[in-house]
C-alpha cells in the first residue's frame, strides 16, 4: 500500500511515542530468565518485539499481552528461571528482527540443547559472524550459512566460560549477546567497548540484582568506551517497569518540529538515556529549539518530556563517538540536513549498510527524488541543505526507519509525496500514520 503525504500549514500537538524497542526486547528476554512474573507496561507490541515473544513461547515461556493502544501493551510474562527454558520443536523465526537474531543466541549459548534461528528474506542478509566469534570462544557451538556469516544460525549450547572480549566494531547487540551468555558462564565476563554503546542490558540486569559494573576508560589508556564486567548470578529477580517512549521513534517528530515553519510539538515520557541521545545533541548543534523538561527515572532509565518548536538549522559534521549514539536516527537526521543551511557531513557510519537494508544507498536514491542534493559516501553521506524539496513517489525498500524518514520529508516538501510500502512501520510504530494524520489536521 502507498500513502500520500502533504505539507500542513502548521504542526501542533502532543505525540505519545510507543515504548522503546531496545528496552522492550530486553525486558522480554531477561524477564524469561527471571524467577517469578515480570510485568512490563508500555511494551512495544509491534513486529520485532512480537517476534521475540513468539520465540520465547517456543522455548516454553508463558506470557500474555493486554493492548493499551495500537502497538502498545502491558506484558505479563512467567519467568522460567536461568535454567528453565526447553528445547524448541521447530526452527525459531525471528522474522525481521535483527535484535532478536543477535541477542537470543547469547541466551541459547548457555542452554543444554540445540536451536536454529531464521527470519525473513531481508533478515537472512544480516551478518551474524560478529556474535558467533565471542560465543564460540565461551564454549558454545554455532554454525551459519555462507562461511558462518549469514542466517539461518544454529546454536548448540554448552558449558560456558567467562571471557574478556573486545568487539572489532562498537555494537550494543554484540555486547548484549556476550553479557547474556555470561549469565550462564563460569567466572567473570568482561566486554571492552571500542566506543560506548547503548547500555540498556546492563541497566536492566542491575535492576534484576545481577552484579554488573561499568569501568570508565582510563585517560592514559587506549581509546575506549570503557569495560563492562558481569559476575554470573544465582538467579534474577523479575521486572516491574514502564518502558520509556522510544527516542529513535521520537526522532521523526523532532525533525518535523524543527524544520516546519509553524510547529510546536510535545513528546511526553521519552527515554533520554545518554547512550541514545546523539540526535538531541546534533539537532542542538544545528540550532534547533529543543526544551527537555525535568528528568525523572523509569526504573533504571532516565525519561523527560521533550518540546520542539520551529527552528533555523545550520549544517554540521557528524562522526566518531557520536555515531553509535544516533546510528538509528541518521535517516531522520538526513531530512533535517536537507533543510539546514550549508553542508552536513555524516561519516564513520558504515554500520548503516547492514541494517534492514543498505540505508545509505536507499536514503541517497530516494532523497534525490525529492530534490535533495545528497552524495553517497562509503561510510555515510554529504548533503548540501537549503530546502526546496518537491513531492515525488518514494520507497523505503521495506525498511521502517527509511519509510518514516521519507514520510517526514514529504510532510515538509512542496506538493504531494507518495510513500510506498506504508506497512513497513509496523515493525516499530504501528500508530505512525494515524499520528501523522492527527497532527496534520490540528
Amino acid at each position: 500500500m502507498a500513502r500520500t503525504v502533504r505539507r500542513p500549514s502548521r504542526l501542533q500537538g502532543t505525540i505519545h511515542v510507543p515504548g522503546d524497542k531496545s528496552i522492550s526486547h530486553r525486558a522480554a528476554l531477561l524477564g524469561a530468565l527471571a524467577t517469578g512474573t515480570t510485568r512490563v507496561r508500555h511494551f512495544l507490541a509491534a513486529g520485532d518485539c512480537l517476534a521475540t515473544l513468539s520465540c520465547l513461547r517456543a522455548l516454553g515461556v508463558e506470557w500474555q499481552l493486554t493492548e493499551e493502544e495500537p502497538g502498545v501493551a502491558t506484558l505479563e510474562l512467567a519467568g522460567a528461571g536461568l535454567h528453565g527454558l526447553r528445547e524448541p520443536d521447530d526452527v525459531l523465526n525471528v522474522e525481521n528482527s535483527g535484535t532478536t537474531l543477535r541477542l537470543l543466541p547469547g541466551i541459547l549459548a548457555g542452554q543444554p540443547f540445540t536451536a536454529v534461528l531464521t527470519g525473513d528474506a531481508s533478515l537472512r542478509t544480516r551478518p551474524v559472524d560478529r556474535i558467533i566469534e565471542p560465543l564460540r570462544q565461551m564454549g558454545a557451538q554455532l554454525v551459519a550459512r555462507d562461511g558462518d556469516r549469514l542466517p539461518p544460525l544454529t546454536v548448540r549450547g554448552g558449558s560456558l566460560q567467562g571471557i574478556r572480549y573486545r568487539p572489532p566494531v562498537a555494537s550494543a547487540q554484540v555486547k548484549s549477546a556476550v553479557l547474556l551468555a555470561g549469565l550462564f558462564a563460569e567466572g567473570e565476563t568482561v566486554v571492552e567497548e571500542p566506543l560506548a554503546t547503548r547500555d540498556h542490558t546492563e541497566r536492566m540486569l542491575r535492576q534484576m540484582g545481577a552484579d554488573v559494573v561499568r569501568e570508565e576508560p582510563t585517560p592514559d589508556g587506549p581509546p575506549s568506551g570503557g569495560n563492562v564486567r558481569l559476575q554470573p548470578p544465582k538467579s534474577l529477580s523479575p521486572l516491574d517497569l514502564k518502558v520509556p517512549g522510544d527516542i529513535s521513534t521520537a526522532a521523526f517528530w523532532l525533525v518535523a518540529g524543527a524544520v516546519h515553519p509553524e510547529a510546536e510539538l510535545t513528546l511526553p515520557d521519552v527515554g533520554i538515556n545518554p547512550t541514545r541521545t546523539g540526535l538531541l545533541d546534533v539537532l542542538s548543534m544545528m540550532g534547533a529549539t529543543i526544551d527537555i523538561g525535568e528528568q525523572r527515572m523509569a526504573g533504571e532509565e532516565p525519561v523527560a518530556d521533550i518540546r520542539i518548536t520551529s527552528s533555523r538549522l545550520q549544517g554540521v559534521e557528524v562522526g566518531g563517538e557520536l555515531v553509535p549514539r544516533l546510528i538509528d536516527e541518521l535517516p531522520a537526521l538526513a531530512v533535517a540536513a536537507a533543510f539546514a543551511q550549508g553542508r552536513t557531513v555524516v561519516r564513520d557510519a558504515a554500520e548503516m549498510r547492514v541494517k534492514e537494508t543498505d540505508r545509505i544507498a536507499v536514503l541517497t536514491s530516494q532523497l534525490r527524488r525529492l530534490g535533495v542534493a545528497i552524495t553517497e559516501r562509503p561510510d555515510g553521506f554529504e548533503i548540501e541543505g537549503g530546502g526546496g524539496l518537491r513531492g515525488a513517489a518514494v520507497s523505503g525498500a521495506g525498511d521502517h526507519r527509511l519509510t518514516m524518514a521519507l514520510a517526514i520529508a514529504g510532510l515538509l516538501a512542496e506538493g504531494e509525496t507518495v510513500v510506498e510500502d506504508d506497512d513497513a512501520v509496523m515493525v516499530s510504530y504501528p500508530g505512525f500514520w494515524s499520528d501523522l494524520e492527527q497532527l496534520s489536521h490540528h
